[in-house]
């Protein structure tokens, strides 16, 4: 790094040792290499936070191997303000090592308003990959996905819009969330038939939640299809904050729609069980927690968000220790059970 002399601000120079200890895994049978750890900007990246910590986030991210950085074009809040950020960010930062990320944005929830603002038609999707683009100052993303299935729109409109999102060149790859495995099968084959790269698909997944073992990671399988897990710490269940009581300015304390103290207390002892085995290995319960998501086959990547550069750098610890004996296997997957 060096000096900007009309502001005083260090000038980004990426880590040349980088690429020395981070693990890269193949995503599904595609030619895309996945960083075993990937950066969300669902929370800290938006105009509430501080654009000064989100740099720093992003800069110990990529110096820390992490190449793909994920967003939607509703993280913020406000809307749209995420990616607005990672623009700005981008330019000032990244832009000599384009060609090294993989970016990732998304469309499927709600955006704007009126009727075409939503869900999953050809005009929403159309116009968000361009609002998208703007907002971050992109050429291309590395892959756009359907954030969520839509009951009313036909799949293959969904499926062809994408299809023409990689035609017109503004992404190299696309990808879908929150599918069940029957739609994702039905997407698989619709997107064959296109001949488009479909490479992977993202999912909710921890130890405390696994609906994606209901068929889904075998239908991924089959279709020769990635799996990148989100909220792999349960919204921060699965860390060390909570052991000992709920912290004031936790998000359980504010009482956050995705985590609330009913459903901490309801889990605290299977927690702090979790957080015994993850002692004993040596590591924080967060750690064993993504190490876990990394000992299953179809997981390609694990997707974490961060509110600092400190806890970035914490979590990829995990990548120290990712193997498991049979016993503590047993032992995390009773414990997930309830047994």
């Amino acid at each position: 790094m060096h000096i900007n002399d009309k502001t005083g601000i260090k000038e980004y120079q990426a880590s040349p040792e980088r690429y020395k200890t981070m693990a890269y895994n193949r995503c599904g049978k595609s030619g895309v290499l996945l960083p075993a750890i990937s950066l969300g900007l669902w929370h800290n990246f938006g105009f509430v936070d501080n654009i000064h910590n989100a740099r720093e986030i992003l800069r110990s991210a990529f110096d820390l191997g992490i190449t793909h950085f994920d967003l939607a074009n509703n993280y913020g809040p406000p809307y749209g303000s995420a990616e607005e950020n990672f623009g700005v960010l981008y330019k000032k930062d990244f832009l000599p090592y384009r060609d090294e990320l993989f970016i990732a944005t998304k469309a499927g929830y709600d955006m704007w308003p009126g009727p075409y603002g939503n869900w999953g038609s050809r005009k929403y999707l159309m116009a968000s990959i361009d609002q998208s683009l703007t907002r971050m100052g992109l050429d291309y993303v590395d892959i756009f996905y359907h954030h969520r299935p839509d009951p009313e729109t036909p799949l293959e409109e969904t499926m062809v819009a994408l299809s023409d999102i990689v035609r017109q060149g503004k992404a190299l790859y696309v990808g879908i969330s929150n599918y069940q495995p029957e739609e994702t099968a039905r997407a698989a084959a619709l997107l064959q038939d296109l001949k488009v790269p479909f490479v992977l698909h993202q999912a909710r997944y921890s130890i405390f939640e696994r609906e994606v073992e209901n068929g889904l990671l075998e239908t991924l399988g089959h279709n020769g299809v990635g799996c990148i897990a989100f909220s792999p710490l349960a919204q921060g269940m699965l860390t060390d904050k909570y052991l000992n009581g709920i912290p004031e300015d936790s998000r359980a304390a504010k009482n956050f729609t995705y985590l609330d103290k009913e459903k901490l207390t309801s889990n605290l002892k299977r927690i702090q069980s979790l957080a015994a085995i993850a002692r004993e290995r040596g590591q924080k319960l967060s750690q064993m927690a993504i190490a876990w998501l990394l000992n299953q086959p179809q997981i390609t990547s694990v997707l974490i968000g961060a509110s600092s550069a400190n806890q970035l750098k914490e979590n990829i610890i995990a990548l120290e220790q990712l193997q498991f004996s049979e016993e503590e296997l047993v032992a995390i997957n009773n414990i997930s059970k309830g047994e």
